[in-house]
């Protein structure tokens, strides 16, 4: 690599950030927005965003169209012809969502579980997983293994043009889209079936959290009365340059009642249709390799009728809110417009703080730069957990979210929870129970457990404290003296 002529390495040149954003009421008004102002960047959940604004390096602004704002694109239907979820349902409302646990959905929710961390979750859509387009994206393969298509409109002409896609139809090519430049993504279906569908997700990746999956795949039955395979749908992902339907292993389960026999068959046939990539993830070998173990996996676990049996029984979501759902707001009225330079409002430990973004344009710089919280910024990627905060009663990664899009919302630092000076029980414990080294990561750590605290209300189990703190990363003192520290933090608080 050579310096570029500002003497700075590349690596080292400034993205772009966020600047002004504009927040429509209505789908309507949105397709009407971005068409008359195509250099708009969409924003909801912003975790794809503005990692790739940090990454363009063109050290420009860009303004924001937020849908947000948009009533009802946060919710999720049941109906005759299936489900129907909204643009800006994010992975932990599918998560959450106990209705989503038949009919083969239940795969979909195994996918939004593997999705980074809570903390990622609480932010990151459904829709924008799809959109960013990534073979290696874990909800791609549960949707196409369900049949989903997703329902757009665009403003042309001053008219709107709705269309509905098939999911197995939308994706042109590695990382790239059939979406028009200023086409948005309202709704995804998820068609009903005749007869018994039963469905399961199954990844393989390099370590149990915030993974980027080496192979996932999602594999959909749909079975006769008389237990005969109809139909079957199996999508591999992170195969090839796209998540694709893997037709072979299909064809050889249809008509056959699912034995050991069969799904032998299925998984060869899978590995000998496939000409897996080979990256820096895993070589095309050992692709193959975990392309049978995920299908035979899967298919045994249908066999077995125990395709959810290592689902959680809790789920912590890192959430204080009583309603999962994402339309609520702060104690701020949220602002409809913000031009590029203003300054932006938010309630930050019961005190409102104004001013305008600087950095790179995200929460977490913003709170340091004007509340002088403990904050920390660790990897500035969403992989370390340092910089947790509470956003609306969520806990999120402050580094991925923009600024501006925090504009009448509340916030609670790791100083919010001693207000009055002295640590907070959790904060004691972690002292207590020596479950502090270097301390770095330890506000990101405490504001994760205070928030698991809060929202369960009863003594989590090694399991669940170790799911809802697998986004938060340690690299010197080790684990069991903080999840010692949060189980007896909590159990001093209930007992």
């Amino acid at each position: 690599m050579t310096a570029v002529a500002s003497g700075l390495h590349w690596v080292q040149q400034p993205g772009s950030t966020p600047g002004g954003i504009i927040r429509p009421s209505t789908i309507e008004e949105a397709a009407h927005v971005l068409a008359a102002n195509p250099e708009l960047r969409l924003v909801a959940g912003g975790t794809d965003l503005l990692l790739e604004l940090a990454r363009d390096r063109q050290n420009g602004r860009v303004d924001l169209l937020d849908m947000t704002g948009i009533q009802g694109l946060g919710e999720i239907h049941h109906n005759p012809e299936g489900v129907l979820i909204g643009a800006g349902v994010t992975h932990a409302d599918i998560v959450a969502s106990t209705e989503l646990s038949g009919d083969g959905v239940h795969a979909l929710r195994q996918a939004c579980l593997e999705i980074g961390s809570p903390q990622l979750r609480n932010r990151a859509t459904l829709v924008g997983n799809l959109v960013t387009a990534s073979p290696a994206n874990d909800t791609i393969s549960a949707l196409m293994a369900l049949d989903a298509e997703l329902r757009t409109v665009i403003a042309a002409d001053g008219e709107l043009v709705w269309r509905t896609i098939k999911l197995i139809d939308f994706y042109s090519g590695f990382r790239s889209t059939v979406l028009a430049a200023t086409e948005l993504v309202t709704h995804i279906n998820i068609p009903a079936t005749e007869g018994t569908r039963r469905g399961v997700w199954v990844k393989a990746g390099l370590r149990k959290a915030q993974a980027i999956s080496v192979v996932h795949a999602g594999l959909v039955l749909t079975f006769d009365d008389d237990g005969t395979i109809a139909k079957a749908r199996i999508a591999l992902g992170s195969v090839g340059p796209t998540v694709a339907l893997n037709a072979a292993a299909a064809q050889v389960l249809v008509g056959t009642q699912l034995d050991q026999i069969s799904i032998t068959a299925a998984a060869q046939a899978a590995v000998d249709s496939i000409s897996p990539i080979d990256d820096g993830r895993a070589t095309a070998e050992y692709r193959r390799a975990s392309v049978y173990a995920v299908i035979s996996r899967g298919l045994s676990a249908l066999a077995a009728g125990a395709e959810a049996s290592r689902w959680p029984d809790r789920v912590p979501l890192l959430t204080t809110r009583a309603d999962t759902r994402r339309d609520a707001t702060g104690e701020q009225p949220r602002r409809r417009d913000i031009p590029a330079g203003s300054p932006v409002s938010v309630t930050v430990n019961g005190a409102i703080k104004i001013a305008t973004p600087r950095g790179a344009g995200t929460l977490l710089d913003w709170l340091r730069d004007t509340a002088g919280t403990g904050t920390k910024e660790g990897c500035a990627e969403g992989e370390c957990g340092a910089c947790t905060v509470q956003l609306d009663g969520d806990a999120v990664m402050s580094c991925l979210v923009p600024a501006v899009q925090a504009d009448g919302g509340t916030v609670t630092t790791i100083e919010g929870l001693a207000p009055a000076g002295a640590p907070n029980t959790m904060q004691q414990m972690f002292v207590d129970r020596f479950a502090v080294q270097c301390g770095y990561c330890i506000p990101g750590f405490v504001m994760a457990a205070q928030t698991l605290a809060d929202e369960l209300g009863s003594v989590p189990t090694r399991a669940e404290i170790e799911l809802a703190l697998s986004g938060n990363l340690c690299r010197c003192t080790g684990y069991y003296n903080i999840i010692d520290a949060v189980t007896a933090a909590i159990k001093s608080e209930l007992l």
